[in-house]
């Protein structure tokens, strides 16, 4: 393409957003009002409490970690959230606390996690109320010794933070949602500012002339104000 056209094209183009700049105005500031009001006024805030736990060895075995304690370790993860997540362990906590929801509920909320390479894993529990969440994440993370105890006959798995009460929630991210609404309506305005100046087939200037119907213009008359403030020929 010849450099000189593609210049003139990009000109063009800037002067199309240009001359209707109200349109990408209006559609990031409705995009950026929107996402506000349901960010900051509609969605509601969540909360993540976690408490840490570690899998410790057997008395008997020698000092030291070994690799292959390790993988198994990391293998056992798997059954302790799966454990962590069943009613066997759920409907205790909810009966515990006395929560007002079911063992499916609550099992919804619940994260279990490995920390790489290592035997330690983390128990999260999110929750609208962060107090709410805290007091499940620990009274989860007793419950759940319990029943490792009584049914996987493990009894080397001890607690090494408790949970705490969160200050800041996980999400809705406002900020972000905001700034995405932001890019997003600039983007629709530019999309309806080039379909407006598609679908406008009117001819308004002597370059259209030349432009669309391939006529020389001789000249142009232009308008005139009258007496009385009418634009006039």
């Amino acid at each position: 393409m010849d450099p000189e056209a593609q210049e003139i094209d990009l000109r063009e183009m800037f002067y199309i957003l240009i001359k209707r700049w109200w349109v990408l105005l209006l559609t990031t500031g409705i995009a950026v009002a929107v996402a506000a009001v349901v960010s900051f006024l509609v969605l509601e805030p969540i909360y993540t409490s976690k408490t840490t736990l570690f899998v410790g060895r057997e008395q008997s075995k020698q000092e030291g970690i070994e690799y292959g304690d390790i993988q198994l370790n990391q293998q056992l993860v798997k059954d302790y959230r799966e454990l962590a997540k069943r009613r066997l362990v759920t409907n205790e906590v909810i009966e515990r606390l006395e929560l007002s929801m079911d063992s499916g509920e609550l099992a919804k909320k619940i994260g279990v996690n490995m920390v790489q390479d290592t035997r330690i894993f983390e128990i999260a529990v999110s929750d609208n109320d962060p107090v709410v969440a805290m007091e499940i994440a620990n009274e989860l993370a007793n419950v759940f010794i319990e029943k490792a105890v009584e049914i996987m006959k493990v009894e080397n798995i001890v607690i090494i933070d408790e949970a705490i009460v969160p200050k800041v929630p996980v999400k809705p991210n406002k900020k972000l949602n905001v700034a995405i609404a932001g890019i997003l309506g600039i983007m629709l305005g530019i999309g309806v500012i080039f379909l407006i100046e598609f679908l406008d087939n009117t001819i308004k200037t002597p370059a259209d002339v030349e432009k669309y119907l391939e006529f020389n213009v001789i000249g142009a008359i232009p308008l005139m104000e009258s007496e009385k403030g009418e634009e006039t020929v």
